[in-house]
């Protein structure tokens, strides 16, 4: 069999995107070939420059082109709370959607042994090294409400715990304009096990 040509390696190049199969990245290589040359050649040069200049955070892991993110170069934030989320987008949307004016610690994924993520992985190393500097009085701990969320929560917590430093856990459950008779029975679960006062 010959080799592929251009275009079906560049519509097999487009199913690495996540959520992207064989027929939307068709599309996708068709729309930028037939509508949009100046589109894909500006789209090639970004991913090219952003692969090769964007690298971690030397504090919180996360993704940037400076050695500190702008986050932990920003001396105007809270560095008492800390703030432990899965990704980068994790960050962006707290940053977008909150006043929370802490730092962070990207874990870069969740502990999943059966995907081989362990600790050394998500960077808990550092992250006890963080903790043992002595700077922080509370972790937020955003991981998401999956299985391995949880599990990894349930690790961080343990480790802020031994040194004394409070921890707290985003608020899980029934979401605004949320109808209960739609909801799932562990959403509704953690509503009710994460009640407060009513003022």
């Amino acid at each position: 069999m010959s080799d592929p040509s251009l275009l079906q390696q560049l519509i097999e190049a487009f199913r690495c995107l996540p959520g992207v199969g064989a027929k939307t990245a068709q599309r996708m290589a068709f729309h930028l070939l037939e509508r949009n040359r100046p589109g894909a050649l500006n789209l090639a040069d970004r991913l090219r420059e952003a692969v090769e200049k964007i690298g971690h955070c030397q504090q919180c892991r996360t993704l940037t082109e400076q050695p500190l993110c702008r986050i932990c170069a920003n001396q105007g934030r809270n560095r008492e709370v800390m703030c432990v989320v899965e990704s980068p987008a994790d960050v962006m949307a707290i940053e977008h959607g909150t006043d929370f004016r802490g730092v962070y610690y990207v874990l870069m994924g969740r502990l999943s042994p059966l995907d081989g993520i362990g600790p050394a992985e998500l960077g808990l190393d550092r992250l006890e090294q963080r903790f043992d500097g002595g700077e922080i009085r509370e972790v937020i701990l955003a991981t998401n409400s999956t299985v391995e969320g949880e599990v990894t929560a349930h690790v961080l917590g343990e480790m802020a715990r031994k040194r004394n430093i409070r921890t707290t856990r985003l608020a899980q459950g029934v979401p605004v304009g949320g109808e209960l008779e739609y909801l799932d029975s562990s959403t509704l679960s953690h509503a009710f096990s994460g009640r407060r006062d009513y003022a």
